[in-house]
């Protein structure tokens, strides 16, 4: 048998996963969107995930990482269940071990990892607005008429990328629709979106850190060329995009599970399983918690949100 260890990253808009070997090597991929249910996208990953694995394999381990760690770690029965930080971190550091910064910027959220000897030191992330980040590209790209897959190619042609306002997403599309009823072209104006992606990035998510090189920049938004030259011309450093940079929390966390000494077999026919989510609300107390419980057919296996030890007491579920 050819030990093999599943990880999960389920974010917001992106659900990725990846079965690595002993040495650290993907094995089989799958990258699917979430659309607001984080089960039913994760049983995607895992049909997409079964089809491509080389049956002389086993995966012995699982771990979940992102936003529903926690929900699909359950689930699934994972034996690891870390946040971003730690799994973008251990990932990273996987395929570039001398790395001292991580850039990350995903659909709807991004973060900045720094690394000194192997050793996160210090991160950050990015306040509730949204104009740093994929989603925001994403849709200034649908108010040009223009496929995202085409944004980076245009941009690049821009010898005189326009100034955006880069501090809040209802300045940024108010400046965009005022460039160009001034006249700028569109390629101008995509060019400027993509800088203002990074001084929005790097005045939020960067401001007062001190960011070194190698620097690794990864997520969903690293595969936009004109961002990553952008990024290079900001910081005055070379930016590193690995070709599997979406999948760095995945990878991650299914390298945290090698350390776990007991071993559990994974069966991908649970993909097939009726897994349900439902919310109650307990009235044991005065702190009225919002308990999250997870099912799996008829039978509850875990809950949470309670604040107290009173948990699901009195609850109809």
């Amino acid at each position: 048998m050819k030990k093999a260890y599943l990880g999960i990253d389920i974010g917001s808009i992106s659900t990725k996963g990846v079965v690595i070997d002993e040495n650290n090597q993907i094995l089989a991929d799958s990258y699917v969107w979430t659309l607001g249910n984080p089960i039913q996208a994760v049983k995607h990953v895992l049909q997409e995930i079964a089809r491509k694995l080389d049956p002389g394999y086993t995966v012995v381990n699982t771990g979940t990482t992102g936003s529903a760690r926690k929900l699909v770690g359950v689930a699934l029965g994972a034996q690891v269940v870390k946040n971003e930080i730690t799994a973008h971190a251990v990932g990273t550091l996987a395929v570039v071990p001398d790395v001292q910064t991580i850039l990350e910027i995903g659909g709807q959220d991004s973060k900045i990892i720094l690394i000194n000897n192997g050793v996160v030191m210090d991160y950050a992330m990015n306040t509730l607005c949204a104009a740093g980040t994929g989603s925001f590209l994403s849709s200034q790209a649908k108010r040009l008429d223009l496929e995202l897959e085409d944004f980076a190619e245009l941009a690049l042609t821009s010898e005189n990328p326009a100034k955006i306002a880069a501090r809040c997403t209802v300045f940024a599309e108010s400046d965009l629709v005022h460039k160009a009823q001034i006249g700028h072209s569109k390629a101008d104006i995509v060019a400027g979106l993509c800088r203002a992606i990074v001084l929005n990035y790097l005045n939020n998510v960067g401001k007062g850190k001190q960011i070194k090189a190698p620097v690794v920049f990864q997520g969903g938004v690293s595969k936009n060329a004109a961002v990553v030259k952008e990024f290079e011309k900001e910081l005055q450093l070379p930016v590193y995009v690995d070709p599997n940079g979406h999948l760095m929390g995945a990878l991650g966390v299914a390298v945290l599970c090698k350390a776990v000494k007991e071993e559990t077999p994974f069966d991908f026919d649970i993909a097939d399983i009726h897994f349900e989510t439902k919310g109650a609300e307990c009235t044991h107390c005065p702190n009225n918690c919002e308990i999250i419980c997870v099912f799996k057919g008829e039978a509850l296996l875990d809950a949470w949100g309670n604040k107290c030890e009173k948990g699901l007491a009195g609850i109809a579920v």
